[in-house]
């Protein structure tokens, strides 16, 4: 029954996208709205029954690591040492920048209300992450091409090393703070590494195995099969270490055999790989949709507000700046800040994790930074969601619609 729950989900999904497309927006427009229409806070047709169940979130493990494919292909040597200096330096001050303005901002707003001050620093740890999968389904719905996407592609793989480098060390800080000792020191190069290791451990055999041209159903049985050894490997690892992530096992899965299998090769993999790439970035988006409360955008307040604003603000100035430093592109420069807005899934994540670091110590905190991370989540994601699209657009590299999205490969 709960199986059969989410296929239809996943079939009103899909037909949300389609209807979305037709007003010349993304499809993900559509496939994030139905997750939060039809999950738990919803018509509950994708319950919290359906997002526990032990077979779902295999499922969505495995996919996320499919997904991952769109970004490790993208990190071939070649290419990135073309371009790699730049898109290092850009990730490190867009990143950094949102975290900056996010942690001034409010540091200033708590001292002015009598609030710890730390928590400036969390809301910031929490800010300076980029969820990919939004600007990825952008980027492979519209078929786009040029330096905003060249740039975006590699830099969601670093923005995740970024990410999960800043926020854990704040909250390592924060937990010391409060003498909780809950997030030892030595988890924080665990959670960026292990991932890391875990994909490059499978890649390595899978692209001597892929270098070989085989058939389209051999070279989509080897993938498929990589992918389910590098999520059945993250899934025993996080028994033991809790929150890694399963996108990034993916991305240093495909980039090593990536680098291991000529162009032409790769194209070919890539282009039999389409299908399941198409469904994954549905169910992605609608595990991202379906915990959103959009009740919560009735009762947004100024925390939320000063929050989505502050990080765009940080986000948009701090590529401009990496980006003018390193002399990218003038498209770059302008519009790459605008395609780095998407944050829920990762977003929700890191909350949960401060949350579980302050309830006990600090419970008025983990309340105020619940409330206000959940109703940026909603409000934000719809927004960010056309500003992407938007960014591409007036880069110029948005084209008609690729022949996605059907039933297998939107």
């Amino acid at each position: 029954m709960l199986i059969l729950r989410f296929l239809l989900t996943l079939a009103l999904a899909w037909c949300a996208g389609q209807l979305v497309s037709k007003l010349k927006l993304p499809a993900i427009l559509g496939w994030l709205i139905a997750g939060m229409a039809l999950g738990p806070h919803g018509l509950a047709l994708m319950s919290d029954a359906v997002l526990d169940a032990g077979w779902y979130n295999t499922l969505v493990h495995l996919l996320e690591c499919a997904v991952g494919l769109m970004i490790g292909t993208e990190l071939v040597g070649s290419k990135l040492r073309r371009s790699g200096r730049s898109i290092l330096i850009t990730t490190l001050t867009q990143s950094m920048g949102a975290f900056a303005v996010v942690s001034l901002v409010f540091g200033l707003v708590f001292a002015w209300q009598g609030i710890p001050v730390y928590l400036a620093f969390v809301f910031g740890g929490i800010a300076l992450a980029t969820a990919p999968a939004p600007a990825l389904s952008i980027v492979r719905e519209f078929d786009t091409h040029g330096p905003v996407t060249d740039t975006l592609l590699p830099m969601a793989a670093l923005d995740d090393i970024v990410g999960c480098v800043v926020f854990f060390s704040v909250m390592a800080a924060v937990s010391g703070h409060l003498a909780q000792g809950s997030l030892p020191v030595w988890i924080i190069p665990l959670i960026i590494l292990l991932p890391l290791a875990l994909g490059a451990l499978v890649g390595w055999p899978a692209g001597l195995l892929l270098k070989k041209p085989r058939g389209r159903g051999a070279t989509l049985a080897l993938v498929l099969g990589g992918i389910l050894c590098t999520a059945a490997l993250g899934m025993a690892a996080s028994r033991l270490v809790p929150g890694l992530n399963f996108m990034l096992m993916g991305m240093a899965f495909s980039a090593v055999f990536a680098n291991l299998v000529d162009e032409e090769r790769l194209d070919s993999i890539m282009q039999t790989f389409q299908p399941v790439l198409g469904v994954g970035m549905i169910v992605v988006i609608l595990n991202l949709g379906a915990p959103l409360d959009y009740h919560l955008v009735l009762g947004a307040g100024v925390f939320t507000a000063l929050y989505i604003l502050a990080r765009a603000v940080g986000k948009y100035t701090g590529a401009y700046v990496g980006a003018r430093a390193t002399h990218a592109p003038a498209t770059v420069r302008r519009y790459l800040g605008l395609t780095l807005l998407p944050h829920s899934g990762v977003s929700l994540v890191f909350t949960g994790v401060a949350v579980s670091v302050l309830q006990g110590p600090a419970p008025d905190c983990a309340r105020i930074l619940q409330g206000t991370i959940a109703a940026a989540a909603v409000i934000n994601e719809l927004i960010a969601v056309v500003a992407a699209r938007q960014g591409f657009a007036l880069a110029g590299e948005l084209h008609a619609p690729a022949s996605v999205p059907d039933s297998t490969t939107a």
